[in-house]
């Protein structure tokens, strides 16, 4: 069973694009490199969890705006709220990083007994999944300049909790570094604050990593005056926003980030603040929910599970290659471990818990909503069900009729205007602010369920359940994220949302540059697929514009100055979307244009419905051409 739809079906398939991407519509004349073959369904592993076991809407969503798991101000330990005004002279917070274990939701199917897993969290006194949520108050709105974060590696563990694939440019294979191991020096870390303002040094490059007590520092810290520091200063001087931080250590991003290293990080100003009166009548706390949905996978003795070896569920979609095999004397065991490309879980957890619900009253409800998989697209809809339905593949929930809802920001803030739709097409890594109405009467007693139409498999502008071979596993659970049950009665704070005082649009001037770059696909040393980035010739000549792939070592060749304003055309040149994320700055999405392969049918799927506004993040379709400045 293929996961990855057929030239028939979809835009363009991988091994199209390998015989047409070097003759294009549009004239771009693009290297051999690319990715080929992909992996087929994949059969519950012995020893795994089954989703299709799992309990679904029973455990309450923890709401990471709840003021108990709000980080507490060190700066200012007597305000009623983490906010001050001037510069800090002290960190505000100081957050380990440390192993935990907690309980997920997941049970052993035959006995009931309830399951713990072991994770890496963030914490002040006890460490979680997710992390903590970071709450400061923008200048604007009366903060200080900055906040300021220390954040302290206690990640001695000899070993990782995940398989660690050490061919890759990691931390612990770079020039001078090779003596050191997990084993010797424990765990690197090194922290990015996602759509954050930060000087250079506390931005979270992969290279600024750290071991436990500081021993091991990476070497992007020489060029730092004064040095290695794990305290971190972030800019104030922004708009109110959903960011979010996580691990970004080299070459173990994904493996810290799986084990649990991510949390929310909002940031408040005169207009968004937080607070029941707020001038915009937002749903604010208890009304206003912030949800991190990432996808897993779990023994069945509750530990987290990561492929990475010859059998394992999604090993193929990492070779390129036919007939490729990963052996001696770089992969010694069984072929392994190696990094897998993408990665597909087969349990959907929001908040570390899996499918979870939350009772509502009959009212608007703000949804702070991060998808932080790896990389699974969703596409969110929701469907009103009766209060006892759990079953994802429920013809109520799958036939159901998509409920309107207004989307009202993005990653870097509220919109210029709200959009209402029932459908958003929701890429990993980037944020969505939505609020929901439960009130009409319709609803009451029912169950709200949010559900997710996408597939899994790499995202290319096409969505929908209703075609079983672009599913990837067995009994797909992924269909459905959480519910929402309206039981509660209506409370006295009142209802004041109005989608009317949602203005907020980017105020963005003439660029001073255009710059064309682009996205490929091509092969280590291993024949392992690999991501590459590129460039495309902004002045074509009478073939064509010639486009570049480069790999990572090459130099640098955008370099924008501080303080312009620069138009970017990314080209993607690969069969899958990719979400495009810019360190330092924002940016807003100025349209998406095909680029017309000459594939088979040419067919470029379905219209892609996405809120467009000021984003710190956009997903580039497949076989188009995202602008942004």
């Amino acid at each position: 069973m293929s996961h990855r739809k057929d030239d028939s079906q979809s835009g363009l398939s991988r091994r199209t694009f390998v015989k047409t991407a070097s003759a294009t519509a549009i004239g771009f004349a693009v290297p051999g490199f690319y990715g080929m073959g992909r992996a087929f369904g994949v059969p519950l592993a012995p020893g795994l969890s089954d989703p299709a076991l799992q309990p679904k809407f029973v455990e309450p969503a923890p709401n990471a705006l709840n003021p108990r798991f709000v980080c507490k101000d060190f700066g200012n330990p007597k305000a009623a709220r983490p906010y001050f005004r001037g510069k800090a002279a002290r960190p505000n917070f100081r957050i380990k990083v440390a192993k935990t274990r907690q309980r997920t939701g997941l049970i052993n199917p035959k006995t009931g007994r309830k399951l713990t897993t072991d994770l890496y969290g963030y914490g002040q006194t006890t460490v979680s999944w997710p992390g903590p949520t970071i709450q400061v108050r923008s200048v604007s709105g009366g903060g200080a300049d900055e906040t300021i974060v220390q954040w302290v590696n206690a990640l001695s563990d000899r070993k990782h909790l995940l398989p660690l694939d050490t061919t890759l440019h990691w931390c612990y294979s770079l020039p001078g570094y090779t003596r050191n191991s997990i084993r010797r020096n424990g765990i690197p870390i090194i922290t990015h604050l996602h759509g954050g303002q930060t000087d250079f040094q506390f931005d979270g490059n992969p290279e600024f990593f750290y071991s436990p007590n500081n021993r091991v520092v990476g070497p992007q810290w020489d060029s730092v005056p004064g040095g290695f520091t794990n305290v971190f200063r972030y800019d104030n001087d922004v708009p109110a926003g959903n960011l979010w931080y996580h691990d970004h250590a080299l070459g173990i991003t994904r493996l810290n980030v799986y084990a649990g290293l991510a949390g929310f990080y909002f940031i408040r100003d005169e207009f968004d603040t937080g607070a029941t009166d707020n001038p915009l009548g937002l749903p604010a706390f208890p009304y206003e929910l912030a949800y991190a949905i990432q996808d897993r996978m779990f023994s069945n003795n509750g530990a987290l599970f990561y492929p990475a070896f010859v059998g394992d569920p999604g090993y193929a979609d990492v070779i390129t290659d036919e007939g490729v095999v990963l052996g001696p004397p770089e992969f010694p065991i069984n072929g392994g471990p190696t990094v897998l490309t993408e990665f597909f879980g087969d349990h959907i957890v929001v908040n570390g818990t899996i499918w979870p619900k939350t009772d509502v009253e009959p009212r608007h409800y703000r949804l702070r909503l991060l998808n932080g998989s790896d990389s699974r697209f969703l596409v969110i809809q929701f469907v009103a069900v009766n209060a006892d339905v759990t079953d994802p593949n429920d013809p109520s929930v799958i036939n159901g009729t998509p409920l309107p809802f207004d989307v009202i920001g993005s990653d870097q803030g509220l919109a210029s205007v709200a959009t209402t739709t029932d459908t958003l097409v929701f890429e990993n890594g980037s944020r969505y602010d939505i609020v929901f109405d439960f009130s009409d009467v319709a609803l009451s007693g029912k169950r709200i369920i949010m559900k997710n139409i996408a597939w899994d498999a790499p995202f290319s502008g096409d969505f929908g359940r209703d075609d079983p071979d672009a599913e990837l596993f067995p009994d797909s659970q992924t269909g459905v994220i959480m519910a929402f049950d309206v039981t509660l009665p209506m409370s006295a704070i009142p209802d004041n949302y109005n989608p009317g005082s949602i203005s907020f649009g980017p105020v963005i001037g003439a660029p001073t540059v255009v710059r064309k770059v682009a996205l490929f696909e091509g092969k280590d040393e291993f024949g392992r697929l690999q991501p590459l980035l590129g460039t495309v010739d902004p002045a074509p000549n009478e073939f064509g514009s010639e486009a570049t792939p480069y790999p990572w070592f090459q130099p640098t060749t955008e370099t924008p100055t501080i303080d312009t304003v620069e138009e970017w055309e990314i080209f993607n040149f690969t069969p899958d979307a990719h979400p495009m994320h810019v360190h330092l700055v924002n940016f807003q999405v100025l349209g998406r244009n095909v680029l017309t392969f000459d594939s088979d049918d040419g067919d470029p799927g379905q219209p892609v419905i996405q809120h467009n506004g000021t984003e710190g993040r956009a997903p580039i379709i497949t076989d188009i051409a995202v602008e942004v400045r």
